[in-house]
């Protein structure tokens, strides 16, 4: 996501900011969350803060600590006085709703970084928002080689055959170098996946190219390691000429955090944020 645009985003979800008086606690009132996190209906959304809340209580936390009910009163087009449902939501309970939605959406990957980082710096929101992409980057990979492993061995070709397709193709992706080389020059340990520390850009590309794979492995109906070997080839081979159009070598990107650590240090964040957002009062809140 672009700097800019989170820039943007992130001042429309300070404006909405509240705060509970002669308290240090914040919160937001659902129906302004709503408009923000890209929601058209209130129905919809109310089932999404319901989903939230039922998360709150299987974590072992207590629900009215983060999400309490009240009342708005709205003009009508008659100038009269209507009562409408809302609620009061602390970050964690903010947070809890992001998660209850699709990640894909630019709109839920800032909710979940806005809420889950305390100080809500920029910097750290475009880090934990760098960190979403990435995973759902290799989510996607790991998938298209899930796929592209049962396509091989439907095909007559064994685990060690697959291997060595996708360390054909990882040669060709990398201008020549192969999955250990590459092991070698980011320094990652040789049992581990050489996926977890790319960079999102790369995780991409690789999972193109399966991509372009398993489409022509089904279309063409290629059958054995040779003819599915110099198709996975190719497809990475385009895929490199693509990126070097644009001046990219993959064999070139520096290594990217260590994608484990990173999802350590992202839960150790969750655990305290509950703590972290305070709790709502006691009293009741209405508009």
């Amino acid at each position: 996501m672009d700097k800019k645009i989170i820039e943007q985003i992130k001042q429309q979800y300070d404006m909405a900011t509240q705060r509970i008086d002669k308290t240090d606690v914040e919160f937001w009132y659902a129906r302004d969350l709503m408009r923000l996190l890209g929601y058209e209906r209130w129905e919809n959304f109310d089932k999404a803060i319901s989903r939230a809340m039922e998360s709150c209580e299987t974590s072992g936390i207590t629900v009215s600590d983060h999400f309490r009910e009240v009342t708005k009163m709205i003009t009508t087009g008659k100038r009269a006085q209507r009562p409408i449902k809302d609620y009061m939501l602390t970050r964690y309970a903010c947070y809890l709703i992001a998660q209850n939605g699709d990640p894909k959406k630019d709109e839920i990957a800032f909710a979940q970084s806005y809420f889950a980082v305390q100080t809500r710096k920029q910097e750290l929101i475009e880090e934990r928002i760098a960190y979403i992409e990435r995973t759902e980057a290799c989510g996607k990979l790991r998938e298209s080689e899930k796929r592209l492993s049962q396509n091989i061995y439907e095909r007559g070709v064994s685990d060690e055959g697959f291997g060595r397709i996708r360390s054909k193709g990882d040669e060709a992706l990398f201008g020549g170098y192969t999955t250990q080389d590459m092991k070698n020059r980011l320094g990652v340990k040789d049992n581990r996946p050489l996926a977890d520390f790319l960079p999102t850009l790369t995780i991409a590309a690789k999972n193109l190219a399966a991509e372009m794979t398993n489409y022509n492995v089904e279309e063409k109906d290629l059958q054995g390691e040779g003819s599915i070997t110099i198709e996975h080839v190719q497809n990475n081979s385009s895929v490199r000429e693509m990126l070097g159009q644009r001046g990219i070598k993959p064999e070139n990107l520096p290594a990217s955090e260590d994608i484990k650590k990173l999802e350590r240090r992202v839960k150790t964040q969750e655990k305290k944020l509950a703590v972290q957002a305070g709790k709502l009062t006691d009293s009741k809140e209405s508009e």
